[in-house]
């Protein structure tokens, strides 16, 4: 693929980027470089166990925002205290790969998280210790493909980005090379537990 059609941030990361990682890394081999393997987004919505219809619009939420078909995704277990049934659907996801994955990322950098309103940073600790960042939005109306006369209610997601990264830390470096808005001073929560365990 000529980078004539590749999207701006695949080609950003192969011309710029990688070698920078592999620099600042330390690592010997260019194929341990820290990538972007996919983005999942997840929108639950809890209250289609009473309005099914409410489903019908987080679907059409995020087909708008991802381009792509999302997954129903429905309840392993019974609860009664919630009035949910078993294999209920409650909520759905997509998953993104390939260029697709590459083409939301710099819409989600360059688009949504700037609208957030009374923005001030997305957390530095949000990571699963194996290199994932999984942050929350709290309303669909960020993504300009979603039009605000189509909304029916506010609909929060959470989005996990997936890295090829041994550790939070090399995960960090990869996002931050492409400007990830992180807040000053946060660090991953592996990394402080790491810091507290070697002064006991």
């Amino acid at each position: 693929m000529s980078t004539a059609t590749m999207p701006r941030l695949k080609s950003k990361y192969q011309s710029e980027i990688c070698a920078g990682l592999q620099a600042s890394l330390e690592l010997p081999n260019v194929m341990q470089v820290p990538r972007l393997e996919k983005i999942v987004v997840n929108m639950g919505v809890g209250r289609a166990t009473q309005q099914a219809s409410l489903l019908d619009g987080a679907v059409a939420d995020l087909t708008a925002i991802s381009g792509q078909k999302p997954l129903i995704t429905k309840s392993r277990i019974a609860i009664a205290s919630f009035k949910l049934r078993e294999d209920q659907a409650i909520g759905c996801k997509v998953t993104m790969r390939g260029d697709r994955m590459w083409e939301f990322f710099d819409r989600l950098l360059s688009v949504a998280i700037p609208r957030i309103r009374d923005f001030r940073g997305l957390s530095g600790k949000s990571w699963d210790g194996n290199g994932n960042y999984t942050f929350g939005l709290t309303e669909q109306l960020a993504f300009i493909e979603v039009r605000i006369e189509q909304v029916d209610v506010p609909r929060g997601m959470d989005i996990t980005i997936v890295t090829s990264a041994n550790s939070d830390l090399a995960g960090k470096a990869l996002l931050d090379a492409f400007g990830f808005p992180f807040r000053k001073g946060e660090v991953p929560a592996s990394v402080t537990k790491a810091k507290k365990s070697k002064k006991k």
